[in-house]
């Protein structure tokens, strides 16, 4: 996709073009035809995907890398940053291109894990009993072939300390026709995969979306999400509601809401925490816990992800005081120990 081709499909103005062709010089575009259909009806999808003068600007907490990803790799395309899981960077292509990702500086058509790198890492696994878990992404390891996913999947269930793999993916939203019978058999050659799904708006949910999301569920895969906390996007309790109950519908459990990386040129996305911790307090207040994910912050430099969420206790004159979703105040005292 070229910016001429968003301008001829009404997705940005003419009088942009000059500028948003310095802004993909430095960070590719592509859309889906779901996705630029969705965007002409939706600002809050097309945001996410839609280039603006915005990524021109950089700010000094912006990073390469926000999330340390090169920080912690023992070998190419392999992060291991906690003892039990790893992430395996399976390809650095994806069906859509974010304008948020905190990969935005890497991902590109570049294929797939060359063969003796992707050798490399399931070694690296094989020879590491501490890990219990591995997570694919890239780019988004969905755009693989059904073929290349049942082989890794396979061969992953061949290593015995691995009990679990996880996939991170927006194809079941962005290019649902990829989820057909081949894709889900090719996932069910290992027996624990999970898929996490990146959704960030309501409207990201075509009845396309919707069926192949059910086309996962039935098969027994389970469905988690992943979102983003964007400015202009879904920065409002009443948006991320609507967004979560949808899922629930669909049976894919809200997993995660990510504060937006210090990714280059991705500022003008980000909120303050106060800000989502203030929305995540509202949403405790009307929505069944099954409905609210973590909110999390991954620590610029590779140190983590830790939960930001709003608190509810505080240490007073030897007791705690408690706040309740309403924001009424309570006491309550630790038992006494002997």
């Amino acid at each position: 996709m070229t910016v001429a081709d968003l301008v001829s499909d009404g997705l940005a103005p003419a009088a942009e073009a000059p500028l948003l062709e310095r802004v993909a010089q430095d960070f590719r575009l592509r859309l889906t035809p779901q996705m630029k259909m969705a965007s002409l009806g939706s600002e809050g999808v097309a945001r996410q995907f839609v280039p603006t003068r915005e990524e021109l600007v950089e700010r000094p907490e912006d990073m390469a890398d926000p999330i340390g990803d090169d920080t912690h790799a023992p070998v190419p395309g392999l992060t291991h940053r906690y003892p039990d899981r790893v992430i395996l960077h399976v390809t650095k292509t994806c069906e859509v291109y974010c304008r948020f990702c905190f990969r935005r500086e890497t991902v590109g058509d570049t294929g797939h894990l060359p063969a003796d790198q992707l050798e490399a890492a399931l070694a690296y696994i094989a020879s590491t009993p501490a890990i219990r878990e591995v997570i694919l992404t890239g780019g988004d390891p969905l755009v693989l072939s059904a073929r290349r996913i049942a082989d890794l999947v396979g061969r992953l269930a061949a290593i015995g300390h691995v009990d679990l793999v996880r996939l991170h993916t927006r194809v079941p939203v962005v290019a649902p026709d990829r989820i057909n019978a081949s894709l889900v058999e090719a996932l069910r050659q290992h027996p624990s995969v999970w898929v996490v799904v990146h959704t960030n708006h309501a409207d990201e949910m075509t009845p396309e979306a919707a069926a192949a999301l059910s086309r996962l569920a039935d098969a027994g895969v389970p469905l988690l999400s992943q979102t983003v906390l964007l400015r202009g996007v879904n920065d409002s309790a009443d948006t991320l509601e609507a967004l979560f109950r949808a899922l629930l519908r669909l049976r894919v459990k809200p997993y995660y809401l990510h504060h937006c990386d210090l990714a280059r040129g991705a500022g003008h996305f980000r909120t303050t925490i106060a800000a989502g911790q203030a929305i995540m307090a509202a949403l405790r207040g009307r929505m069944s816990g099954t409905a609210l994910p973590t909110y999390v912050l991954d620590i610029p430099g590779g140190y983590g992800k830790v939960p930001i969420g709003p608190t509810y206790l505080a240490q007073q004159d030897g007791a705690w005081q408690v706040t309740d979703p309403n924001g009424r105040l309570h006491r309550y005292e630790d038992p006494a120990r002997g």
